[in-house]
């Protein structure tokens, strides 16, 4: 049985013919869309803020929602969101029309930290809004002395900003995690 060896054949290092001098650009990763200073962040932003401002003010429209701490909970919480996610919008806005990245470590952890804690506090807030509002509707059948319907709007538009908030500190993460 005849086996092949290995053959080393030595390759030349090519010259350079800048003296040595490697300048090239370095190639960088494609910014993925919902990452802070892209199209997609920004849209996600918005996404936070126009659902967040929906509950918010559909909630602060009935005039019993002062009586139920969750309701005023997930009023406290959405308003945190609304400017949280505001703010982020505009820096999202500003980074797109001067065409400046946002991918610097510390700006991607803040955002996912807060992204973190916006969406954690109006899950909880929609969550015990959620649990008052099948309380009233289900258990007490008094929907018709109350405003179950508000109740029930805001509440789902509060879980729909609070799951795009989340989706800004899962992408957000991740860009961390893989560095």
């Amino acid at each position: 049985m005849s086996v092949s060896h290995a053959s080393i054949h030595p390759v030349e290092d090519p010259t350079t013919t800048d003296g040595g001098n490697n300048n090239a650009p370095r190639v960088r990763m494609k910014d993925i869309q919902g990452m802070p200073g892209t199209k997609g962040g920004l849209a996600l932003r918005l996404s936070q803020f126009i659902f967040a401002v929906a509950a918010l003010s559909v909630m602060a429209s009935t005039s019993d929602f002062a009586s139920v701490t969750a309701f005023t909970y997930l009023v406290v919480a959405t308003s945190l969101q609304c400017l949280w996610s505001l703010c982020l919008a505009i820096v999202d806005i500003y980074a797109l029309l001067v065409m400046r990245s946002l991918q610097n470590y510390r700006i991607v952890i803040s955002f996912a930290v807060g992204d973190g804690i916006a969406s954690t506090f109006t899950f909880a807030a929609a969550c015990a809004s959620a649990g008052i509002t099948v309380l009233i509707d289900n258990d007490l059948n008094s929907c018709d002395d109350n405003h179950c319907l508000q109740f029930e709007t805001a509440t789902a538009m509060a879980f729909i900003s609070c799951f795009s908030a989340l989706t800004s500190f899962l992408l957000n993460f991740w860009s961390l995690a893989s560095r």
